[in-house]
C-alpha cells in the first residue's frame, strides 16, 4: 500500500502537512521533489472570493474524507471490479 502525504522540504529536513496513519517508525520512504507550482485561479475564471468560498465550504468535509474508512475511494474502479 501507498500512502501520500504532502510535505515541504527545508534546511534539509521534510516537514510533513500531517502525521501519517497506521505507519510506523523506520518505515522506508521515497520523497520525490516537485517544481513549485500554483494554480491560477483569475486565469481559470475563479475570484478570490470565490475560492475562499469555495475552500471554506469544502472544509467541512476535510475530516470524514481524510479517515481511512474512505480509502476505498483512493482506488475505487479497481475495489468495483472486485464485487
Amino acid at each position: 500500500m501507498l500512502t501520500a502525504i504532502q510535505g515541504v522540504y527545508r534546511r534539509g529536513k521534510v516537514h510533513l502537512t500531517e502525521l501519517p496513519r497506521n505507519i510506523t517508525d523506520e518505515t522506508p520512504v521515497v520523497v520525490t521533489f516537485l517544481k513549485a507550482s500554483r494554480i491560477d485561479l483569475q486565469a481559470r475564471g475563479i475570484s478570490v472570493t470565490q475560492a475562499a468560498d469555495l475552500r471554506a465550504r469544502l472544509a467541512t468535509f476535510a475530516e470524514d474524507w481524510n479517515t481511512p474508512e474512505m480509502d476505498i475511494y483512493d482506488n475505487y474502479d479497481a475495489a468495483k471490479g472486485n464485487l
